[in-house]
């Protein structure tokens, strides 16, 4: 066990045996099926609705809706127990963290309840439609459109590189309701499964998350009632906006907890790995390797429970937010190469968890907003440049 100071998160016993009720979850029901999942290239359904029988699955909504009523920092935990194990392939936080405020904080009471008791019992899987083939960070050049027409919505479109986008009952889907308006034309629409003209494509094929499912969508004039437009017509962007510090946190802390559970992983294997007559933790290169990992990982944990305490006190913290994904992204991204690098051969086995760590960890500097667009915030936002 790699020694650290005491988190500056303080757990209270309760959170500690919603800890213990999430890793017993993640290791018996997702750890040891994952291999299986990866195979297939998508996760049972059945997994989502046991998630949402032990209350795992937004527990910071209001219980009138199902969730728990407590703070988010229980959606921390279940995020960290997620990433202790390696889990890439259940997307519960881009579920719970991610789409499922956008409902709770947008939707009108009469939406609210008819989608969110399943989006929390685990029985109607979200997913979010933005990305385009030509429109990725840039969502000002979306080019899917929403024409009103009587009670309902025509959409058109063809999105891309959606997460749960298989599986999901429910997509937030990202469109045009005013072409005149650029960014302030933008609006959100609950396309819901078994409409007409929706159609998703192909699962894709992904360097790792081989156990997400990942597709295409498209919408060719499908009818969406005008009942199923989030919030006001042309706010769509700035509810995204609004949304993004809690998403970029969410990632940051699977990023930090993958990597310190990578770190966790590779000082086993040193310890007992043995070349050149005695353990590989012997050698000076490898320790001080180790060693420079650790403590940036403290240091990068330390930053990120207090960005953490200041968005559960509500607090804007999109500067802040945007500085630990990135900070916690592309540490991952180093630290699994270096870490995989001390295994050898073997690291390059993907019967090794290393291996498959290494893979899943190169998308978290593209997706939720790529490094280069977190800098970008940070240099405008938070340094006035």
């Amino acid at each position: 066990m790699i020694k650290t100071l005491p988190r500056a998160i303080v757990w209270t016993q309760e959170q500690q045996e919603f800890r213990s009720l999430a890793r017993d979850f993640f290791e018996k029901e997702v750890k040891e099926q994952h291999a299986r999942w990866e195979v297939a290239g998508i996760v049972p359904r059945s997994v989502w609705e046991k998630a949402g029988s032990l209350g795992l699955i937004c527990p910071n909504f209001p219980a009138e809706y199902g969730g728990a009523g407590v703070d988010f920092l229980y959606n921390v935990i279940v995020i960290e127990e997620s990433s202790r194990i390696g889990n890439s392939g259940f997307f519960i936080s881009l579920h719970a963290d991610v789409i499922a405020p956008y409902i709770l904080h947008y939707a009108s009471e009469e939406q609210k309840k008819r989608w969110l008791p399943g989006i929390i019992d685990g029985t109607k899987i979200l997913a979010i439609a933005m990305t385009e083939p030509d429109a990725g960070s840039d969502l000002g050049a979306i080019k899917s459109t929403a024409v009103r027409n009587g009670d309902h919505y025509i959409l058109n479109g063809s999105k891309t590189f959606i997460s749960n986008g298989y599986l999901a009952d429910l997509v937030i889907v990202v469109a045009r309701t005013n072409v005149d308006k650029g960014i302030h034309g933008i609006s959100l629409l609950m396309v819901e499964a078994g409409m007409a003209g929706f159609e998703r494509g192909r699962r894709l094929k992904k360097i790792g998350l081989h156990a997400q499912d990942t597709s295409e969508m498209s919408f060719s004039d499908v009818k969406v009632p005008l009942t199923n437009l989030l919030g006001r017509e042309g706010y769509g962007f700035r509810y995204l906006m609004s949304e993004l510090a809690q998403e970029r946190l969410s990632l940051a802390t699977a990023n930090l907890r993958s990597a310190e559970a990578v770190l966790e992983l590779t000082i086993d294997y040193v310890k007992t790995r043995k070349a050149f007559g005695g353990p590989l933790s012997r050698m000076q290169n490898i320790r001080f390797k180790l060693a420079d990992m650790a403590t940036e990982q403290a240091a990068a944990r330390a930053f990120l429970d207090q960005v953490l305490l200041h968005h559960v006190a509500g607090n804007k913290a999109m500067v802040q937010a945007s500085q630990a994904k990135l900070l916690s992204s592309e540490m991952l991204k180093r630290h699994v190469d270096e870490c995989l690098q001390m295994f050898g051969g073997y690291g390059y086995m993907m019967e090794y968890p290393i291996a498959r760590a290494y893979l899943d960890a190169r998308v978290q500097t593209i997706y939720a907003g790529t490094s280069e667009i977190m800098r970008e915030i940070i240099a405008g936002s938070g340094l006035g440049l």
